[in-house]
Order: C-alpha cells, then sequence, then structure tokens
C-alpha cells in the first residue's frame, strides 16, 4: 500500500471528517429550519396562487433599497423601524417573511428576530430580493414593474427545479 492510501484510509475526507447527524437528529434540525425559512420560489408560488397566502411579506431595507425594486405587495419597514411601527403596520396574528438584500446579508435575520422580541410570528425568505430577482419573478421599483430574465445559476429557464 502507498502513502497516499494509507493516509486517505485513516483520515476521512473534508465532508465526513465530522460525521453525518443520526437520522432523528437531522430530521429534528431540517424540521425546525423550515419553520425559520421559506425560499423565494415557495413565497412567489403562495403570493401568485388565487386568495390569501395566509402571510405578509416584509421587506427590511433602506428606501433606496426598496426604490430599486421590491417584492410585489410587500410592506416596507427598514429594521431600525420595526421596534417603533411593526405593530400599527403588521397584524400579529398574521404570520411574517422577512427579506433583505440576498445570501449575503443579514438584515433579513435580524428583522425576524425583532418581529419575534415582539410577539410576531416570522419566518425568513431565503435569497432575499437578489434570488427574488435573478429567479425572474416580477417586481416594483420607483418607476413601475420589472422583470429579469431567469439566471439558469439559480432556477431553471421552465420554473420547475423539482424539488
Amino acid at each position: 500500500m502507498n502513502t497516499i492510501t494509507a493516509v486517505s484510509a485513516t483520515v476521512p475526507n473534508p465532508v465526513l471528517r465530522v460525521p453525518p447527524a443520526a437520522p432523528a437528529a437531522a430530521a429534528a434540525h431540517f424540521g425546525a429550519s423550515l419553520a425559520f425559512h421559506a425560499d423565494v420560489s415557495d413565497v412567489a408560488a403562495a403570493l401568485a396562487a388565487d386568495g390569501d397566502p395566509g402571510f405578509v411579506v416584509l421587506d427590511s431595507r433602506s428606501t433606496e433599497s426598496w426604490d430599486q425594486g421590491h417584492v410585489p405587495g410587500a410592506v416596507h419597514l427598514p429594521t431600525a423601524l420595526i421596534p417603533a411601527q411593526a405593530e400599527a403596520l403588521l397584524d400579529r396574528s398574521v404570520p411574517v417573511v422577512t427579506y433583505c438584500w440576498g445570501p449575503g446579508c443579514n438584515g433579513a435575520t435580524r428583522a425576524a428576530l425583532a418581529l419575534a422580541e415582539l410577539g410576531f410570528q416570522v419566518k425568513e425568505m431565503l435569497g432575499g430580493f437578489e434570488y427574488w430577482a435573478r429567479e425572474g419573478f416580477p417586481y416594483e421599483t420607483w418607476e413601475g414593474e420589472d422583470r429579469r430574465a431567469v439566471d439558469p445559476l439559480t432556477a431553471p429557464a421552465d420554473g420547475d427545479c423539482g424539488c
């Protein structure tokens, strides 16, 4: 046996260096994750369906960001204003789905925390406005409605990723 084979047989690869969780622990973790998160495609599908989706979408970014583009029908409430204005703008009995710019920003997480601390039911929209636009969903700007072509790196052109 050569040295490379002997080393790889005793040292797990980077993926398995920490072994996977037991199935029950994994189920608990991923179930909890889905209680805290929704993805862009699921939010878009719920908003596009006939009737009340059962939640409100909240854009937690600045006014300048909001003007550049936002999810149609979203409530604009920057994170810093949540403690003072959430009660007047939101119905505590309706779950809130927060978003910010994208995966590189934790503004939606901070907004979700602020709302949860006020007693609101809340989820965070993974991908934020970036992935909303990249997946080709319509959005509103200060100039009116717009839409980008679907980015094939984020969503299939036919709109069904199968997940």
